[in-house]
């Protein structure tokens, strides 16, 4: 019988449930640093260290594009960066693990399960909101100049938002009756990392003559090349991404999340057996 619960569904589904989904953000958030003396300041402390890692390994060691990048500072550059990747990694290696560790609340409550994959992804965002303001504490330190591009931070959020829930009604699915996806993901994080502009400039990439064409092309094809880089614009009107890229990693984005939806509710049945 509690297999046949919350078969509501959809966008309107999920906001009926808000405060349900606010609860297990709210769970999630409080589970994560219950037993941590710095709690919360983890979701900064964690970041920042990877920032200063690779600031001190490109910045200053191979000296990647000098300690500027064209129009800012490259600190301010990979803060930017980690801090949005960090939401991007965390959200889909935690999402895809959303239906195995609660599999009690999903055969029991009644909400549209698409909610478990959903509230993943809200926990990390609320994680990377939290470093919003450590993000411009640099900007103005190194005298990024603000413009007009700090509107394009919501169209970067609702992108990578868009894509994430898409990405994590598949994986979560699909992990439930593949298991091997979640040690997949561990593999595909670290790839991903290095295969979108996160802490080197897109620039690099397109200007590099050794690597060939279909390479170039590849790489392109990452949907996080083009949020990425909407991330870095938001504080560095030059890195800018043309409007092709942006269009694409918009359409793929938001395509992404209507296939995921669509896989995730054609999957449901099988997934509740073996839950």
């Amino acid at each position: 019988m509690s297999r046949t619960l919350g078969k509501a569904t959809g966008v309107g589904a999920l906001w009926r449930n808000r405060q349900t989904l606010l609860t297990l953000v709210q769970r999630d958030l409080a589970v994560k640093y219950q037993r941590s003396v710095l709690g919360y300041f983890w979701s900064l402390i964690e970041p920042m260290g990877m920032a200063g890692i690779y600031y001190f390994v490109f910045g200053v060691l191979y000296n990647s594009g000098g300690k500027q990048v064209e129009g800012g500072a490259y600190p301010v550059f990979v803060v930017v960066g980690i801090f949005a990747w960090q939401w991007a990694s965390s959200a889909m290696s935690e999402s895809t693990r959303s239906l195995t560790s609660q599999a009690s609340l999903i055969t029991t409550m009644r909400v549209p399960r698409e909610i478990f994959p959903v509230a993943k992804v809200v926990a990390r965002f609320a994680e990377y909101a939290a470093g919003l303001p450590i993000i411009v504490v640099f900007a103005l330190f190194y005298g990024a100049s603000f413009s007009w591009t700090l509107l394009l931070l919501p169209v970067a959020i609702l992108i990578q938002t868009a894509l994430l829930v898409g990405i994590s009604f598949i994986l979560s699915s699909i992990n439930v009756l593949m298991r091997d996806v979640d040690r997949f993901m561990r593999l595909a994080m670290r790839i991903l990392f290095y295969a979108a502009p996160v802490v080197y400039p897109l620039s690099k990439v397109l200007n590099a003559e050794s690597a060939p064409g279909w390479l170039k092309d590849l790489y392109m094809a990452n949907p996080f090349v083009g949020i990425i880089q909407l991330h870095h614009s938001v504080w560095n009107s030059h890195e800018l991404p043309g409007w092709p890229l942006f269009w694409y990693s918009t359409s793929i984005s938001f395509a992404l999340l209507f296939v995921g939806w669509a896989l995730f509710r054609s999957l449901e049945a099988r997934v509740l057996k073996e839950l």
